[in-house]
């Protein structure tokens, strides 16, 4: 096994260890330490496993019915996204991530995320020979990715540098 990928076990291994210790002694319902290890579980599943995304949705899915605190849906709803995303399911992907921003609306990189599915379907159009609709999806990937800028501006430079480029946004 590569050292990188035991160093990684070893740390997936010990932060299962700790969070394991933190949910038996902070104070909460079962409910949410059920929504909790449902949560864990599929980000384990979306970090380790290679590519076994069906089984992380269900414990990310177990997770949303249990989870009641709207910032920690958020975050389970934008890792269902990013599943979707990986497996081509823009749509969907995007569905998840509006529904993340919808509970917490400082998720830049939900914001990034559906700026570069956008993006995705302008170029896409333009292999179609659609010029008017690539636009649509290029002026809507500006947009998201102004929100992600504005909420961390010292990131997504390759975003600002498009932006720039193509007129989109001009930064001061």
């Amino acid at each position: 096994m590569p050292r990188s990928r035991a160093n990684g076990n070893f740390i997936d291994k010990t932060s299962s260890i700790v969070a394991n210790i933190l949910l038996r002694i902070i104070p909460t319902t079962s409910g949410e330490k059920k929504a909790f290890t449902y949560y864990r579980d599929g980000a384990i599943m979306l970090a380790q496993s290679e590519g076994n995304y069906a089984e992380a949705l269900q414990n990310y899915y177990e997770a949303t019915r249990l989870e009641i605190d709207p910032y920690d849906r958020s975050y389970i709803l934008y890792n269902i996204g990013l599943i979707h995303t990986s497996n081509g399911e823009h749509t969907k992907a995007l569905e998840y991530y509006f529904r993340a921003l919808e509970r917490n609306p400082f998720l830049p990189q939900a914001f990034n995320n559906m700026a570069v599915i956008c993006h995705y379907r302008g170029e896409q159009a333009i292999l179609q020979g659609d010029s008017e609709i690539a636009e649509a999806w290029f002026d809507q990937a500006a947009e998201y990715w102004k929100q992600a800028i504005a909420l961390t501006p010292g990131n997504y430079i390759e975003a600002q540098n498009w932006l720039k480029i193509t007129k989109r946004f001009e930064f001061e």
